[in-house]
């Protein structure tokens, strides 16, 4: 395995993993706030909805993760640069949306920063 698919491998794993830590967070920190807060006023289907829209970025990153290590291990040049396309626009984006919205007091801009790096890094690899 070359360093540049090593890179990409990574990326997926940081992604997928920081998939699951932002589902539990979201989970108790979000959506169970909001549904107490809400519950006499918004419908059930509603509140499902709302959880389902709050989760999504968590569901978005995990297969994007996911992607990222198939892409590594299975994929020609043109798939790889696909996946980092797709999967890093979105990794881009909770970045850059972390950043903001918090002032950088959150490590999640890092991280997924840190992801950002690793695909760009995976997709330059020499003679591709």
């Amino acid at each position: 395995m070359t360093s540049h698919n090593a890179a990409l491998m990574m990326a997926g794993l940081i992604g997928s993993f920081g998939a699951v830590i932002h589902g539990m967070l979201t989970q108790s920190h979000l959506v169970a706030p909001v549904r107490e807060l809400t519950a006499a006023r918004i419908s059930v289907p509603v509140q499902k909805l709302v959880t389902i829209l709050l989760q999504f970025s968590t569901f978005n990153w995990f297969i994007g993760g996911l992607l990222l290590i198939a892409a590594a291990c299975l994929s020609g040049q043109e798939a790889r640069q696909a996946a980092g396309l797709l999967v890093g626009s979105s990794y881009l984006f909770a970045a850059l949306g972390n950043l903001w919205a918090t002032r950088g007091r959150h490590p999640g801009w890092i991280v997924y920063g840190v992801a950002l790096g690793l695909i760009l890094y995976g997709l330059t690899e020499p003679g591709a």
